[in-house]
C-alpha cells in the first residue's frame, strides 16, 4: 500500500453529498491539497454491519496497483479496474446506489487515484473535475467503473464488461441510459463491439441515441425476455466476501454466478441493433474506419487483453 495511506480506516464509510462538495476546493481538484481526511472521517457514518467486503485494504491495493501498471495509458486501467473493484466490493445495487460509500472512496481512501486517471486540462488549469470526485454514476471515479462491471457482464464472467470498458464512449454514453439496465441490452452493445459493427466514437454515440429513441416505442424486455438475476446466487456471493481471496491481478476474478443472459434475447436484439445503427444518421459514418482516436482508449481492431 502507498505509504501516504497507511493511516486509512479499517472499513469503508458513508461520506454525505453535502460534506463532499464542501471540501472539493480548487488546490483539492488541483492536486496541490489533500483533502482533510480528518475533517471527512468525522464527518463519515460507519457502515452496518461491519464486515470482509467493506475493508479499505484491498481496495487500496487495487488502486496502486492499476497505477503502477498502466501509468503510461490511464484510459486502459478501466477495463482492468473495474472487475477487480466489482468482485471485491460485493453488495447489491441498492447499497451501490448509496453515494456516500462513492465519495468515500473518493475523497478519503483513493483522491491521488482520481487524479491520476482524470486529471486533465480546464479553462480553470490543470485539474480533475468536481464530478470525478462526487457525480453521477456514470460520472464517478469509481461508481462508473463497478456500475459498467455490474451492468456488462455476463453471470459470473466480467470478459464482456472489460471490452465495454475499452470503448471510453460506451463508458460515457451507454452506462447513462436506462435501457443498460436490460441485461440482453448491456449484452447485444457488447456483442457489437466484438463482431466490429461498432467502435468509433461517433458510431458508439450514434448507436446509442438510436438504441434509447427506439426504446419509446419497441419493448426491449418484450421482444428480448430476461429473467432477471438470481438473488439468492448473489447473496451467497455476497455472503463469500467473508472468505475470499484478493482479486486476482492477472487473471479475470468471478462475479456472483446469478445466471448467464437467454442468448436468444441477446442474438434477437444484435439483429435488431444492427438494423438501427444501419438507419441511424450518423455524420461521416462512410468515412470512418474501425480504428478508435488514440484518446479514446483501446482500438478494437487488435486483440485486446485487459489483463
Amino acid at each position: 500500500m502507498n505509504r501516504s495511506f497507511i493511516d486509512l480506516p479499517e472499513q469503508m464509510a458513508l461520506l454525505p453529498d453535502i460534506v463532499a462538495s464542501k471540501y472539493l476546493t480548487h488546490s483539492v481538484l488541483s492536486g496541490s491539497e489533500r483533502p482533510p481526511r480528518v475533517a471527512l472521517l468525522r464527518a463519515s457514518t460507519t457502515i452496518e454491519p461491519a464486515g470482509a467486503r467493506w475493508n479499505v485494504g484491498p481496495v487500496r491495493d487495487l488502486v496502486d496497483v492499476a497505477i503502477r501498471r498502466h501509468d503510461g495509458d490511464r484510459a486502459a486501467a478501466d477495463a482492468w479496474l473495474a472487475p477487480r473493484l466489482h468482485a471485491t466490493l460485493r453488495m447489491t445495487r441498492r447499497e451501490a446506489a448509496d453515494t456516500g460509500l462513492w465519495n468515500f472512496l473518493a475523497l478519503v481512501v483513493a483522491p491521488d487515484y482520481v487524479l491520476w486517471r482524470h486529471k486533465g486540462h480546464t479553462k480553470e488549469g490543470e485539474r480533475a473535475t468536481a464530478d470525478r470526485f462526487v457525480g453521477v454514476h456514470y460520472k464517478q471515479t469509481f461508481a462508473r467503473l463497478w456500475w459498467a462491471a455490474e451492468m456488462f457482464r455476463d453471470g459470473d464472467d466480467y470478459e464482456p464488461s472489460c471490452i465495454a470498458c475499452g470503448n471510453q464512449d460506451v463508458l460515457n454514453t451507454m452506462l447513462r441510459l436506462e435501457v443498460i439496465d436490460h441485461r440482453p441490452t448491456a449484452r447485444a452493445v457488447v456483442r457489437l463491439l466484438e463482431k466490429g459493427v461498432v467502435s468509433t466514437g461517433r458510431q458508439v454515440n450514434g448507436l446509442a441515441t438510436a438504441i434509447n429513441a427506439a426504446a419509446s416505442t419497441l419493448v426491449y424486455d418484450v421482444v428480448a425476455p430476461d429473467d432477471g438475476p438470481d438473488s439468492e446466487a448473489r447473496r451467497y456471493w455476497i455472503d463469500e466476501a467473508e472468505n475470499a481471496s484478493p482479486a486476482p491481478r492477472d487473471n479475470l476474478p468471478f462475479g456472483p454466478d446469478d445466471g448467464q443472459v437467454p442468448a436468444d434475447s441477446v442474438d434477437v436484439l444484435v439483429h435488431r441493433f444492427t438494423e438501427l445503427f444501419a438507419e441511424a444518421p450518423i455524420r461521416g459514418k462512410e468515412k470512418e474506419t474501425t480504428t478508435p482516436m488514440p484518446s479514446e482508449g483501446v482500438s478494437l481492431d487488435k486483440p485486446y487483453s485487459p489483463f
